[in-house]
Formats: structure tokens, sequence, C-alpha cells
């Protein structure tokens, strides 16, 4: 791979005020595609889910997908947006060879959706407000595999495939105006807004917006200008980027890649950019093409897309507690500072932690063991808390066998890794592996007279006085009985033994 300079991140905020533009897809999760009847289930055989609408065969009429329209419009309701009274689909002519038609079914200069804001949340509680300039419908294209070249590229391929089963499944494309006045900031707000975006779909319904499959990706444009001067510098386009963390790797880098041309007397070339995950840098792509080389012409085989007012104001009132707004109640039921909160939401935590406590589980235990054993184990495997092997279900059944007094939380850690590791739910892993405490008053007894035989001297110490050496007797009936006892009990036990009060 080419080496590319960069100036350092300090060097170039001392200079150049960054300007950013998120442009969003999102494939909404309707049944069928956006002009035709062609299912959109994922994983099928290549092109067995075309038909001549989206494979653009010569007399074949597209129809318009309602719960696409339906969807455009929630997510243009949720940000705040103004919804059009009348808008109309054209055609995007480009060559598209993954697209049968050579021309994209999109909108140009009348979305269904405009002028609209979304408020996102940094790190350190800092609202910032992102304004969108539009969302409108389009489709998206097929796939293409590239064959023979060491990259999966398109470049030194000896040939490629076409799956055309993606092709007019219903995308929402979301842009937003140019993001200034971020600062040295501007990475983490892109991240915090695309986080916010997806949590806010998500919470919609109408997609699953999983970045890792392609359902919600992200295209970064970036441009720098001197300090002092209202004029936009040239931006770049970092096409395709498909995580939280890659948009904010995304975004800085172009800052440092600017920067350093621009410091060295070199033009920026306005072209479209790939991000390589591995190292976090853009190489070039192909030269950007302005809006009016894309040969924009009202679609004249769809009628135009008129919502009735009263239609859009009952999904105005559908709509469902908003990302943000949920995270603020929570924290306050929840009784957990901003700090925590955040880190609750940075680890995918909160729905996780919500459905543990809608079966019944405290949430303090809830975001215990969520936030905790199991935050760990995802660290340790590289998965999402919400790939882990285990339900809330069962988080909530180890959190009442705690309350119980059958397990403590030394045996519940070892449950929980028996459900992670496949060996079934809860309460098959205490049975299979003996985990529950020790309750039985006459075993326990046994087990505490000799840790006071077998430990003289602390028991004399304790007899003394130094109640706090009873933990050391404490740790050795712990250890006889495999850590299966219940630690508070046998402090007890040990202290009505020797005669003095806790």
């Amino acid at each position: 791979m080419t080496v590319i300079d960069l100036e350092s991140y300090e060097d170039a905020l001392a200079t150049y005020d960054p300007v950013m533009g998120l442009e969003v897809h999102v494939e909404l999760g309707t049944r069928t595609k956006m002009f035709c009847g062609c299912s959109t289930e994922l994983k099928q055989d290549a092109n067995s889910q075309t038909c001549p609408v989206c494979l653009g065969l010569p007399g074949a009429l597209p129809v318009v997908n309602e719960i696409g329209v339906e969807s455009a419009i929630k997510i243009g309701l949720a940000l705040n947006c103004e919804i059009a009274e009348w808008c109309r689909f054209a055609r995007k002519n480009y060559f598209y060879p993954d697209m049968p038609k050579n021309f994209q079914t999109s909108q140009y200069d009348e979305p269904i959706a405009f002028d609209g804001y979304l408020d996102v949340q940094l790190e350190d509680g800092e609202i910032f407000r992102v304004q969108i300039e539009r969302a409108h419908m389009e489709e998206d294209t097929g796939k293409s595999t590239h064959v023979g070249g060491a990259t999966g590229r398109i470049h030194g391929a000896s040939h490629s495939l076409l799956d055309y089963n993606r092709a007019g499944i219903p995308l929402i494309e979301i842009v937003t105006k140019p993001i200034e006045g971020a600062g040295a900031r501007a990475p983490e707000v892109a991240k915090a807004y695309v986080a916010e975006l997806r949590e806010l779909i998500k919470a919609l319904g109408v997609s699953e917006a999983r970045m890792e499959m392609g359902q919600m990706r992200c295209d970064v444009n970036l441009s720098l200008r001197p300090h002092g001067r209202e004029k936009f510098g040239t931006r770049s386009e970092t096409k395709n980027v498909n995580s939280l963390r890659s948009v904010e790797r995304a975004a800085r880098f172009e800052i440092q890649r600017h920067a350093a041309v621009l410091n060295s007397g070199g033009t920026i070339v306005q072209e479209t950019r790939h991000f390589h995950e591995e190292d976090g840098s853009t190489t070039a792509g192909r030269i950007k093409d302005n809006a009016e080389d894309y040969r924009y012409f009202p679609e004249p085989d769809l009628v135009p897309v008129a919502p009735a007012r009263d239609w859009v104001e009952e999904l105005r009132k559908g709509l469902p507690e908003l990302p943000r707004l949920r995270r603020k109640r929570l924290k306050e039921e929840w009784g957990v500072n901003e700090h925590d909160m955040q880190s609750i939401l940075n680890a995918g935590a909160v729905d996780l932690i919500v459905a543990t406590t809608d079966v019944g589980a405290p949430s303090d235990q809830a975001r215990k063991w969520w936030m905790g054993e199991l935050a760990r184990n995802a660290n340790e495997t590289g998965r999402g808390l919400d790939e882990l092997p285990v339900t809330p279900v069962q988080v909530a059944r180890v959190a009442e066998l705690v309350a119980s007094g059958d397990l403590n939380d030394k045996l519940a850690r070892q449950v929980l890794e028996g459900v992670l590791a496949g060996e079934g739910d809860p309460d098959t892993v205490v049975e299979k592996r003996g985990l529950k405490v020790v309750s039985d008053e006459g075993a326990l007894g046994t087990a505490v007279d000799e840790a006071i035989a077998a430990n003289a001297a602390i028991a004399d110490k304790i007899r003394g006085g130094k109640v706090a050496a009873a933990g050391a007797l404490v740790g050795a009936v712990m250890k006889a009985t495999r850590g299966q006892a219940d630690a508070a009990r046998v402090r007890e036990l040990i202290l009505e033994r020797l005669g003095v009060e806790g």
C-alpha cells in the first residue's frame, strides 16, 4: 500500500478548520424491494431474487413500496424534518455495472424529507446539533465480487461476478448540511452522529441498522479551510465506511492528509476515497463528479408521492420514545451518573439491560452482570454484547439465584461461563457443575470448626477483639467448600463459635 504523508493532528487543527458532510445510507427492513415484489431476504442463492423490474428488462414497470415511503416519513419526522407535500423520483444516470438498468431510481431536488436536525451527545456530555439537509428514498445496487486480484477490488482482478439480489432493496439516504464548528472534535462528532442515528433507526423499527452487514453505511465528506476564511475547501468523500470506530478514524485521517497536502503546497483533488480497516488509512478511488454529471431527470414510470397530512400526523403520533430522551429517562430511573450511562451506551448494553429488567431483574443487578462479567467476555472474544450466546432471561435468572442465596457472585460467574459455553440455561449449569451455595448449617458448622482448629492463633486474635482477622478464617472455609458457602453466614458462624460480637 502506498505510504501517505500525514500532518500531525494537533498541527493540522492549529491551522485549519475541518468541515464535514455525512451521507448515511440505511437499508430498510421491508419484506420486498422498493419498486417490485422480489424478496429482500438475505443469504439466498445469487440472482434468485430478481424479476423483470429489478433486472431492468424492457417494458417492466416499477411500483413504489408503500412501507418504504412510510419508513422514510418516520425517519424524517424523527429527524425533525419537514415532510414534503409532493415529491417525485428521478433517474440518476451513471455507469452502474451492478445495477442492471444502468441508472438508479432516487430522488434529486424533491426529497421526501428536508431541513431537520439531530442533537448528539459527546462523551463529556456536551450536546452538538447536526443539521440535516435531506432524507430521500432510493434503491440499492447489486453486489460485485472481483475475482483473481490480491485486494478483492476491481484493479488486478481477472473477472467479476454480479449478484443482483440486492439491486432494488429500499434505501434511505440521510444527508447532513455542512458540519462546522466542531474543531478538533470533528471525528468524535462524526462518530457520535452516526451512533445516535443508528439508535434512532433501530428504535423506529425500520431497519436493524447492522453496519457490519452493510445495512447502514456512511460516506464521510471532509474539507479543510484556513482559520478565519469562510469559503469551504475542496472535499474528499470516503465511501461506505461501515463501523462507528471507522467513521471516526476516517475523519481523523483525512484531516491529517488534507493538512499535509495543503502545507506542502499541493492541491486537494475532489475524489472518492477507499477506507482501509487494517490501518485506518484511505486511498484514492475516482474523481468525484458533480451532481450535474449524473444527468438527473424525473422518473417517467413513477407517479409523484404526495403523503396526506393526516397520515403524516398519524405517523408522528405513533413515533416511539426517541433514544436520547429514553437514555435520559433511564439514567434517572437507574440512578447512574453521566459517565456510567455513556459507558453503558458505548458497550451497546442499554437494550439488553432494559430487557433484563423487563423480565424481573433489579436494574442494578442487570447492569452489574452485563457491564461486568459479560462485557469482559465480549471484549476477550471480540464480540458485541448482543452477539453473546446468553439472553436477558438467563441473566435475570442468574440474578434471581444470587438474590435467593442459591448462588454467590463467584458461583454466578461460573454459571454464566457455563451458559456462554453452551452447557444450557443457568439452572442446568448449576445442576451439572454442582454450583449451589452450601446452605446446610451442619456442613457449614463442621467446616467452620475445622478452620478454627487449624488456625488457633488467628482464632485467639479474634477472641482478643481483632474481629477483622475473621476474614482469614472465612477464606479458609470458602476454600474448603470450593467457594460454595455463603461468606456472610460463614462469618456469623465463626464469630458465634468464638463468642465475639460482630
